[in-house]
């Protein structure tokens, strides 16, 4: 394993806890202006958007934690990271449980990385 895709595994996985306990000084510092996170349901949401509903309570994350390995591409400027996480959240709609493919481009931004695309699409189960 190198520096690099532990450094990303590690930021990943800090950007997930920050989201799960409401942690909006660090979710924001590792969230771009420009982020965009497309959901499972196929929404396109803002970092304001996205940031804002969390702060706000309109969206919970009670679990939200990779349950494979993270792989990691990329180089000095721009990270690529893949992985299935289990995703328990609630919002205006119910309690959730699921789990995605989720992946996410981070980019060095001012000396640190910083998420800038997000998609995560739902897994269903076979019939």
């Amino acid at each position: 394993m190198t520096l690099y895709a532990t450094v990303m595994r590690d930021t990943e996985r800090q950007r997930l806890r920050a989201l799960v306990e409401g942690d909006m000084q660090v979710a924001d510092a590792l969230h771009a202006d420009d982020y965009q996170l497309i959901t499972p349901r196929g929404f396109a949401l803002t970092k304001q958007e996205y940031l804002g509903d969390i702060a706000s309570g309109q969206l919970r994350y009670q679990v939200f934690e990779p349950v494979s390995e993270i792989t990691v591409r990329g180089d000095a400027q721009v990270a690529l990271l893949r992985y299935v996480a289990q995703i328990s959240v609630a919002d205006a709609g119910g309690l959730a449980d699921l789990r995605c493919w989720h992946t996410d481009c981070y980019e060095m931004r001012n000396g640190r990385w910083q998420a800038v695309w997000s998609q995560a699409t739902a897994i269903t189960p076979p019939d």
